[in-house]
């Protein structure tokens, strides 16, 4: 047993001595916390596009009652910085709560902070003022501590008309002959306390203690319309030149081809996905490589290299874009599996493991392995790859089952690609868990494919676009609504027929910022391989078809197109409102920018017509009433704010979009 003693009831030793005592600058007072927008806690650059207005908001308090100041500080790529000041957005619920904002002029990374400190003078002119109103008798002693305040504003000041009116007000505040309710009245002068503020003393000033990151990117990295096409039905290359006048004049940015280089012969796909090709049977563009070269070649049969830099020299002359598919993976000829066998995996039998993702199983397919001892070297090769097409004139890739290939990858490729050329833009054709379709986002592609294609129920698309639209996701995930592939043929449009596939061209072209139609669309193809399937029968993706412009769906689309351009409030995301519409064979909502509303009315049953009434709140900030002129049908009728009747009908009328007239 230990026996007490004066010792073991001693008081301790204090937790500061003289060496563990604080040193430098003191601790600031000021706390700086939960800024927004940031990703992941400033992990990753929110994205915005040139022309946005990046909104900030923040908490920021001390210890006390003193009054507090905030600004926003920005850095350009180029190293050029500016400040906002920002607000206090809950003042009469005494909260902490404070919001500024900056615009994004340039593309690139920009860098930005929160920076804040205590107002001493704005605090003693705040106390002074409640004193005087008070009816305090003597205030000469806060007057004194003003003084001392205004000879530090003064010495601070580096505008000479500012020092001059501070000097002039502590002149007065000196002066014994001055009454002292006449000092009273200068102390607190708004002309004395907007000098002081031209250049303010930042006491105890402190930031965060990391700057956040946007990533600024053109227009199109938000906004475009895509059309998907197999240059082999169309004539090659030089063909889908032909087709770019028409193809502009429909509206589109974007024309997305499928792999254009060689086709590789061993285990090549048949028509409807046979396991034997027959004689002439073209194989899978995404069957890469034979002899002839890989994924730096080009097909034969679809031309060369001068043609495919005609074709982009086209496109932009007519304000098109080419997109290109970037697929990591080889046919058994590809010359890789000769010059670098160690960048594919065997198994133990010495066979190579043909692509999969069960029951889909692409025979003709290898990938390749990305834990080779040489992976440096595959990793520059793919790079050199996408270069050479950037070199001639490719400005978006659509990448292929990128959540099959290392997200460090893509994170190096992606930024390797910017020091060339920041203008290119990166589309993750990404079918898989939502944390990896936002990881990938994050990581620096500029847009995703989404789930769209299987979101059909009027709370379907309410409950996905509004995740997109306000969750979080908004700030780093910019969704593609395509509404339909080569491998996607939704159970909707099989069954629906022309009504379906007008009423899904409405959706994703006005809930989306982003939208793509693969070609046969407007054609109204809808017929699976067999019952229960999403391929296509017959499809384009093994054999050769024999594409044109003149599908009865085309004036619709051009149609829709035009208005995207002509309204802003279709080239964003999070400006949508769902409304109310008491039927849910009918979706209803409005999207808002400026001065520019639309209003969309979709039927989303294309067997039945649907009636209902749409509820307009007061929140939308419409007239009480206004004329509503259908974009589509070039009909106007009068709206107001609470029910207005609308009957929509397949065959007849399958949506509204409506501009809101004031």
């Amino acid at each position: 047993m230990t026996i007490p003693t004066d010792e073991t009831h001693s008081p301790p030793e204090p937790a500061t001595t003289h060496a563990q005592r604080p040193t430098g600058v003191q601790p600031s007072r000021i706390v700086i916390q939960y800024p927004e927008p940031a990703v992941d806690g400033g992990a990753y650059p929110i994205k915005r596009c040139v022309g946005d207005t990046v909104r900030v908001s923040v908490d920021v308090f001390r210890d006390g009652h003193e009054l507090l100041r905030a600004v926003v500080r920005h850095t350009d790529p180029d190293g050029n910085t500016g400040e906002s000041e920002l607000e206090r957005i809950d003042a009469d619920l005494a909260g902490v709560r404070w919001a500024g904002r900056f615009t994004v002029d340039r593309p690139g990374v920009w860098r930005y902070t929160i920076e804040a400190w205590t107002d001493q003078f704005a605090t003693w002119r705040d106390e002074l003022a409640r004193k005087v109103a008070g009816g305090q008798d003597d205030l000469s002693g806060e007057l004194s501590e003003g003084v001392v305040l205004l000879r530090a504003a003064a010495e601070h000041s580096a505008d000479p008309g500012a020092r001059a009116l501070i000097e002039h007000a502590l002149a007065e505040l000196q002066d014994p002959g001055v009454p002292e309710t006449a000092k009273h009245d200068t102390a607190l002068g708004d002309e004395l306390s907007a000098a002081i503020e031209r250049d303010p003393i930042r006491h105890g000033a402190t930031a965060l203690k990391e700057a956040l990151t946007a990533q600024v990117d053109r227009l199109r990295a938000r906004f475009g319309s895509w059309y998907e096409l197999f240059p082999r039905s169309w004539g090659g290359l030089s063909g889908v030149q032909r087709q770019l006048p028409v193809l502009a004049e429909l509206g589109f940015d974007v024309i997305y081809l499928p792999p254009i280089h060689p086709i590789g012969e061993t285990n090549r796909k048949g028509r409807d996905n046979a396991l034997t090709a027959a004689p002439g049977d073209p194989g899978s563009p995404w069957a890469i490589g034979d002899a002839t070269g890989g994924h730096d070649a080009i097909h034969a049969d679809l031309g060369t290299e001068a043609d495919l830099r005609s074709l982009t020299a086209t496109a932009a002359r007519h304000g098109l874009e080419i997109a290109l598919d970037f697929a990591i993976q080889c046919s058994a000829d590809h010359p890789w599996l000769t010059e670098h066998p160690e960048w594919f995996h065997r198994r133990p039998d010495g066979t190579l493991k043909y692509a999969e993702n069960p029951p889909k199983r692409y025979q003709d397919i290898y990938n390749v392995n990305w834990e080779s001892p040489d992976w440096r070297a595959l990793w520059d090769a793919l790079l050199a790859g996408a270069l050479h097409w950037v070199d001639c004139g490719v400005t978006v890739f659509r990448v292929d089952n990128p959540h099959t290939k290392p997200f460090a990858f893509w994170e190096w490729l992606i930024k390797r690609v910017h020091e060339v050329d920041p203008d290119v833009l990166f589309l993750a054709e990404a079918f898989t868990k939502r944390s990896v379709m936002r990881h990938l986002g994050k990581i620096g592609f500029s847009q995703s494919y989404t789930y769209f294609t299987w979101k059909n129920s009027r709370w379907e698309l309410t409950e996905y676009v509004s995740e997109l639209a306000w969750s979080g996701e908004q700030e780093y995930f910019r969704p593609n609504f395509f509404a339909n592939t080569p491998d996607i043929l939704h159970e909707y449009l099989q069954h629906g027929g022309a009504p379906a596939f007008e009423a899904r061209l409405v959706l994703a072209a006005t809930l989306s910022p982003s939208y793509g139609i693969y070609s046969g669309y407007e054609h109204f193809e809808n017929v699976p391989v067999r019952a229960g399937s999403e391929e296509y029968l017959h499809s384009e993706k093994y054999e050769v078809k024999q594409r044109a412009l003149d599908g009865p769906l085309l004036p619709m689309i051009g149609a829709i197109n035009a208005i995207r351009r002509e309204h802003p409030a279709l080239q964003e995301l999070s400006n949508v409102t769902f409304l109310q519409t008491g039927n849910d064979g009918l979706i209803a909502y409005s999207k808002h920018t400026g001065a520019d509303t639309v209003i969309c009315v979709v039927c989303i049953d294309p067997y039945q017509p649907q009636e209902g009434s749409i509820i307009i709140p007061e929140s939308l900030g419409t007239p009480p009433s206004f004329t509503a002129h259908d974009l589509l049908s070039g009909e106007s009728y009068q709206w107001r704010i609470g029910p207005n009747f609308v009957r929509l009908a397949p065959r007849w009328r399958q949506a509204h979009i409506i501009e809101v007239q004031r």
